[in-house]
């Protein structure tokens, strides 16, 4: 494969997966390390892609960069629904769990509302999953507030209120980065104030991150690697954020 090539492949991995790493693509193009960063740095004087610990993002992908929800429903479908269907396995027969908004809080809302589970009780301030669960045999708590139009949740500080008065058995949450160092992150304060009160309050805190998500990192942090039970994905995370995760005692599924 011509040098030429392989930058436009590059290139278009990048926008089509959210992120790539020099390892994936040493394997995948048959070429060192070494040989991967030179594309990347030249790709990133093109701008066309940002270089980040480990790998590369789209150009776009500052700290506060944010897709809307519309937008991340077309994205690593496969792989958001392998984890969905692994998280449903950590669902309690019976009790209360807390679904975070997002595409694969979604996927894991469409996958209960098919149980007959008349004996869970659901808590969400999202609004889509708060629509697929209303019909089911599932109770349904819905956290009000001011709907973020970006990813249709509530945010606000009677938001964060109402969910600093519960104590959930288990919360599934997702997040826009999971970084060895800097942990779990949010592109947008009050979300991040929201994500926050939801990991404070839960018994258990389940994660769930496709592969674009690892290693990331955006503007504002809601919770340590610590604060975590479980981290569901569809990769192996690389070996730092693998070690941090193990130092951690964070049980790692991978979809």
């Amino acid at each position: 494969m011509f040098a030429e090539e392989r930058y436009n492949r590059i290139a278009t991995l990048v926008a089509s997966e959210g992120r790539v790493t020099v390892a994936q693509l040493a394997a995948r193009f048959n070429i060192t390390k070494e040989t991967v960063r030179r594309d990347l740095a030249l790709l990133e004087k093109d701008g066309l892609l940002r270089r980040v610990h480990g790998g590369a993002v789209p150009a776009a992908s500052a700290s506060t960069s944010e897709l809307s929800l519309t937008s991340r429903e077309g994205r690593n479908q496969a792989e958001k629904a392998r984890i969905a269907k692994a998280a449903l396995g950590m669902v309690p027969a019976e009790g209360s769990i807390v679904l975070d908004g997002g595409t694969t809080a979604g996927y894991l809302a469409g996958l209960l509302a098919q149980e007959a589970v008349d004996q869970l009780l659901i808590i969400t301030h999202s609004v889509p999953v708060a629509h697929t669960l209303i019909g089911s045999s599932l109770q349904v708590e819905f956290i009000g507030g001011r709907v973020r139009s970006l990813t249709s949740v509530c945010v606000g500080s009677g938001t964060v209120a109402r969910y600093s008065g519960f104590r959930p058995d288990v919360v599934f949450i997702g997040t826009n980065g999971v970084h060895p160092e800097f942990g779990l992150s949010t592109p947008d304060p009050e979300e991040a104030s929201v994500k926050a009160a939801i990991v404070q309050s839960a018994r258990r805190v389940v994660v769930l991150a496709d592969a674009s998500k690892l290693d990331a990192q955006t503007l504002v942090g809601f919770a340590g690697l610590t604060e975590i039970d479980a981290l569901i994905t569809d990769v192996q995370p690389e070996p730092a954020l693998a070690r941090a995760l193990a130092d951690a005692d964070v049980e790692l599924v991978i979809a």
